[in-house]
C-alpha cells in the first residue's frame, strides 16, 4: 500500500490510479531480484474488489503476480476480448531524470515516471474503464478478459508465457488482444490526427557468432586467430544494409501516411513519408527492413596470448515473411570460420487491418476525435501479445492517446522523463470505453 499524499486540484481517476502505480517500483531486472509486481497487483485487485468484481490473483513465483477479471457480456456466443497490460518497467536511474522516476508527479499537464508511458498509462486506463461499467450499468456485447501482467519486459515468463502454460483457462474464449505500443496519434494539420495501430510484430532472433582457432604465443603469426575472424564477421553483420522490404502493413503504412499529409506514394523510396512523422519516424523506420546488431564481444585472457575462442551475440529482428532469408543472409556474412547458434527466437506475427476489430477502433476515436484517421505498422521489438499468438489470439497494439505535436513519444519508451499527458489518460478512457462496449 503506498502512502496517502497530496495532489493539484482537478486530477482525475485515471490519472490518481496511473500515478498512484508510478509510486509502486516494479522494476524488472530480468533475473526475480527486483521487487516483483505483487505490491502493484494488490493495488489493481483491490481496485476492482471495491467496484465489485472478483479479480483472480496468480503468482508465478515470489512476488511475480498477475491479475485477472473476466467480465460476462450480453451476448456470451461471440468470441472473447483480452485486454492486458503489464505492471512491471524497466529499472532507471534517478540522476538522469528531472524528477525521481517513482514519484508519479504531477507537473506540466502530465504525469511522470517510470511507466507513464509503458505502461502503466494502460494499467490505469483499464482499472478505470472497468469501475466506470459498473458506475454507468454498462454492459459489453461480449466477454472482457481484462489482465495486468508480470515481466514483460524480461519475456514474460512470469507473466504472459505463464498464463498460456498454466493458466489457459483464464483466456477461454478470446480470440483478439489489444494492448500496447499502438493508438497514438501525430497531428496531420490542425485539429487532424493520424492513430498507428500496431498490426504486426517483428520475429526476434539472438545469435552467438563463434570463431575458434589455435591458441598460442602472440608475439608470433597466426592466421587463423579467433579474434580476427570474428571481429571481421561482426563489421560485416553490423555494416550490412538491409534492402527495403514492406509487408502487407507497411505497404498500408506508407500509403497512408501519404495520404494523410497529401504526399505522393513512393513504396520505393518511404523517405518523404517518414520525415512527415517527426520522431515517431523511429518506430516506424525499423519496420520496413530486417536489422541486425552485434551487441557483445567476448574474447581472450591475456594481452599476450592468442585465444582459441572469441564469441560475440548479436540482435536480429525479421520482418513477416522473411525469417529463411533472414538467416541465410547473417550466414553468407559470418564467414565459413564463424558458427552461428541460436540463442532465443520467437516469431513475426502479423493481424489484418481489415478486420471488425480495427473498425470499432477507428468508430470509436472518430466519436471522440471526428478528425481521426488510422494506419497500421509494425513493431520492430515485441510485446505479450505475440506470446498469447500461441493460443491462436491476434494481437494489436491499442493504448489510444492523443498527443501534442510537441511531445517526443517515441523517445520515452525506456527512455528518461518519461510522462503522458493527463488530457491523453482521459481521451484514452473514453475510447477504450466505446470500444470495449460496443465490439
Amino acid at each position: 500500500m503506498t502512502s496517502e499524499r497530496s495532489e493539484p486540484s482537478g486530477i482525475t481517476e485515471v490519472a490518481r490510479y496511473c500515478s498512484e502505480l508510478i509510486r509502486i517500483d516494479t522494476s524488472n531486472h530480468g533475473d526475480d531480484t527486483g521487487p516483483g509486481e505483487r505490491a502493484a497487483a494488490e493495488r489493481v485487485a483491490e481496485w476492482l474488489a471495491d467496484a465489485g468484481y472478483a479479480p483472480v490473483l496468480v503468482e508465478s513465483a515470489p512476488r511475480r503476480s498477475n491479475v485477472v477479471v473476466r467480465v460476462p457480456g450480453t451476448q456470451p456466443q461471440l468470441p472473447a476480448l483480452l485486454v492486458h497490460g503489464h505492471l512491471d518497467t524497466v529499472p532507471a536511474q534517478p540522476a538522469a531524470w528531472q524528477v525521481h522516476p517513482f514519484s508519479g508527479e504531477f507537473a506540466d499537464g502530465c504525469v511522470w515516471g517510470r511507466g507513464a508511458v509503458d505502461m502503466k498509462n494502460m494499467d490505469a486506463m483499464m482499472v478505470t474503464v472497468l469501475r466506470d461499467l459498473v458506475r454507468t450499468g454498462r454492459r459489453p456485447r461480449r466477454d472482457l478478459v481484462f489482465a495486468w501482467l508480470a515481466d514483460e519486459e524480461a519475456g514474460g515468463a512470469r507473466g504472459a508465457q505463464y498464463l498460456v502454460e498454466h493458466r489457459p483457462d483464464l483466456l477461454e474464449g478470446c480470440t483478439e488482444a489489444i494492448s500496447e505500443v499502438g493508438g497514438f496519434s501525430v497531428q496531420t494539420a490542425p485539429g487532424r490526427h493520424l492513430y498507428f495501430v500496431e498490426t504486426a510484430q517483428k520475429g526476434l532472433m539472438w545469435l552467438r557468432l563463434t570463431a575458434e582457432g589455435k591458441a598460442g604465443h602472440a608475439s608470433m603469426l597466426h592466421p587463423g586467430n579467433a579474434v580476427t575472424e570474428l571481429a571481421a564477421a561482426v563489421t560485416r553483420i553490423g555494416r550490412h544494409t538491409w534492402p527495403l522490404s514492406l509487408t502487407p502493413t507497411t505497404r498500408e503504412l506508407l500509403r497512408d501516411v501519404s495520404e494523410a499529409f497529401g504526399l505522393p506514394y513512393d513504396e520505393e523510396d518511404p523517405t518523404r513519408a517518414l520525415a512527415a512523422l517527426g520522431p515517431l519516424a523511429r518506430f516506424v523506420g525499423a519496420s520496413l527492413r530486417h536489422v541486425a546488431n552485434p551487441t557483445r564481444l567476448a574474447a581472450g585472457y591475456a594481452t599476450n596470448v592468442i585465444p582459441e575462442q572469441a564469441t560475440a551475440e548479436v540482435d536480429g529482428r525479421f520482418l513477416p515473411g522473411g525469417e529463411e532469408e533472414f538467416r541465410t543472409v547473417l550466414d553468407a556474412l559470418s564467414g565459413p570460420h564463424v558458427r552461428l547458434d541460436t540463442i532465443d527466437r520467437s516469431p513475426a506475427v502479423e493481424a489484418p487491418f481489415d478486420s471488425a476489430l480495427v473498425d470499432a477502433m477507428r468508430t470509436a476515436l472518430t466519436a471522440e476525435d471526428p478528425g481521426a484517421r488510422v494506419a497500421p505498422y509494425c513493431l520492430s521489438g515485441g510485446t505479450d501479445n505475440k506470446t498469447f499468438h500461441h493460443l491462436g489470439i491476434r494481437g494489436y497494439g491499442f493504448v489510444p492517446l492523443r498527443l501534442s505535436p510537441g511531445l517526443d513519444f517515441a523517445s520515452m519508451f525506456h527512455g528518461l522523463d518519461e510522462r503522458v499527458p493527463l488530457d491523453a489518460l482521459d481521451f484514452g478512457v473514453r475510447v477504450l470505453t466505446r470500444l470495449v462496449t460496443a465490439y
